[in-house]
């Protein structure tokens, strides 16, 4: 997928959708999502309410400008 790597940090990084910090995830853009929440995500029916909540939670991440 563009735009996303996988990591493993000793210190870990703060979640954007359960706001926990966590070791493992993956970075969209400069936001870093768990993967207890990617997997969740993944998973969830359109006709969840979860759904609604990660779609909310999902929209706080923008797409850094390149400036040259």
């Amino acid at each position: 997928m563009l735009g996303t790597t996988t990591t493993k940090t000793t210190a870990g990084e703060t979640c954007a959708v359960c706001e926990q910090v966590k070791g493992m995830g993956i970075h969209l853009y400069t936001t870093f999502i768990c993967e207890e929440c990617e997997r969740d995500m993944i998973g969830t029916d359109t006709n969840d309410p979860k759904y609604q909540y990660y779609l909310k939670k999902l929209r706080k991440i923008t797409n850094p400008e390149i400036l040259s």
